[in-house]
């Protein structure tokens, strides 16, 4: 096949019917999740309140594939596969001699990656017998893709978005609701978490933290309901690797390999999703590639976070996992990329940076948002504020390649499009969007309050 195509596809045919666990060919396994309480490892019972048994099943597998249930591919043949993009206009404006490629999520009927995990978990859910689904949402593309999901197998979906991305992006409520979900502000005065946050700040940005612990709360104390998380977890990134699966499948095509993956992170499902089987096959010694984790200058939780146990949720009701963390109680500031603002990285990803299997970058929001312009003006396609992030460092590594004359082979994951964050784009064009940078002291502050773990 001819390398030089501009979209590379894959017949429904082909598309991966299993799912790919990492943990299964990783030198060392990582750290357990722990009880709250007791500081001890959990167990199945401690995660049951939230989870359906068959989700809890996959978070703690050693199995190095799952099969895919035929109900949910048949829900994932709406848009799977997705297609593989070569950038020719823009390697071309960058006068680079590297070749960039991109994986396009945003062809999914919620606009971005996350309906490959969306759909299991609401399948899954509904053979368990449950009714109605909780989260939390930043951006609102996971509350888009969970509320599409429940549609499709008869559940009820309540959705909890951070406060600043509710304001910024109207249209994500309007769109969860044409899914059928329902959706509340965050902090709410429907919780206790909700509450207790609002009588510290009435004004409180919110955060996916305090979203959490929303969503968690209601479903904890509903026999109901159960709670669907989007990204960090084991389960919600082992549903994810379809996206390598079929790049995998779509390089094989064209005789091609990467020599650079570069995947923007927040929680880590989109990067987690993208790498993972190329990882595999860089452990096995047929492939020898560089992996780029990209994230936020802003909410820096790789390069700037500790690797320590903490909270998933900012109330301290979910078990402690140990990941890389700005601490549970970290506020991120309202950066626009809504779906990065997590305190935490999954622990997964935090485990595979320790080991020094993948680097990572912070990148300011200006300079993403410029490779978010430079890319709708070549390649056609206005990206999400979360992908800038990669495409800002896949263009700086091109511009080191044009130094060097390398003609590397760069992937990324185009996990969504921006066309419901045009408010962000307008604010960039008009000269109005700030740099959040960390102060080393705000850090500190929220790094004081980590929960102190013996043994």
């Amino acid at each position: 096949m001819d390398r030089n195509l501009t979209k590379v596809l894959l017949d429904e045919s082909e598309m991966p019917r299993r799912w790919y666990n990492l943990v299964a060919d990783l030198p060392s396994p990582p750290p357990p999740v722990l009880h709250p309480g007791t500081h001890a490892p959990v167990g199945p019972d401690d995660l049951a309140p939230l989870f359906p048994m068959s989700l809890i099943e996959q978070e703690v597998t050693a199995e190095r594939y799952v099969d895919i249930p035929e109900d949910v591919l048949d829900v994932y043949r709406l848009w799977r596969p997705s297609p593989l993009y070569r950038a020719h206009r823009l390697e071309k404006a960058l006068g680079t001699p590297a070749k960039i490629y991109y994986k396009y999520e945003g062809v999914s009927p919620a606009g971005s990656h996350k309906p490959n995990t969306a759909v299991p978990q609401a399948y899954y859910n509904a053979e368990a017998g449950i009714r109605r689904l909780t989260t939390e949402t930043g951006a609102g593309q996971w509350g888009t893709a969970l509320s599409f999901a429940a549609a499709q197998f008869g559940l009820e979906c309540e959705v909890w978005q951070v406060r600043s991305s509710y304001d910024q992006k109207p249209y994500r409520k309007i769109m969860i609701e044409t899914f059928g979900g329902v959706i509340h502000p965050s902090p709410s005065t429907l919780t206790a978490a909700g509450r207790a946050v609002l009588e510290k700040d009435p004004d409180s940005p919110g955060s996916l933290g305090i979203a959490i612990s929303e969503a968690v709360e209601i479903a904890a104390r509903n026999p109901d309901t159960n709670y669907a998380l989007g990204s960090v977890l084991n389960h919600v990134l082992l549903h994810q690797t379809v996206i390598g699966e079929e790049a995998l499948l779509q390089f094989a095509k064209i005789g091609v390999t990467p020599d650079v993956i570069v995947g923007c992170t927040g929680g880590g499902s989109n990067f987690g999703g993208l790498t993972f089987p190329f990882l595999r096959e860089k452990l096995a010694g047929r492939l020898d590639v560089t992996i780029r984790a990209a994230e936020p200058a802003g909410c820096p939780s790789l390069t700037r976070g500790v690797y320590a146990y903490d909270f998933g949720d900012t109330a301290g009701l979910t078990p402690l996992m140990k990941m890389h963390t700005l601490g549970h109680d970290f506020i991120p500031d309202p950066i626009h990329a809504g779906g990065l603002r997590y305190h935490g990285m999954s622990p997964l990803i935090s485990h595979v940076y320790e080991l020094g299997l993948i680097e990572a970058v912070a990148i300011p929001q200006s300079e993403c948002f410029a490779a978010g312009v430079r890319f709708a003006r070549t390649e056609g396609i206005v990206p999400a504020p979360e992908p800038t992030h990669a495409l800002a460092a896949c263009i700086d590594e091109a511009l080191r390649c044009k130094e060097s004359g390398e003609p590397k082979v760069i992937l990324t994951a185009l996990c969504g499009h921006g066309h419901l964050d045009l408010a962000a784009y307008g604010a960039y064009l008009a000269g109005e969007m700030t740099d959040h940078t960390l102060p080393a002291g705000r850090l500190d502050a929220a790094l004081a309050g980590l929960p102190t773990v013996t043994g």
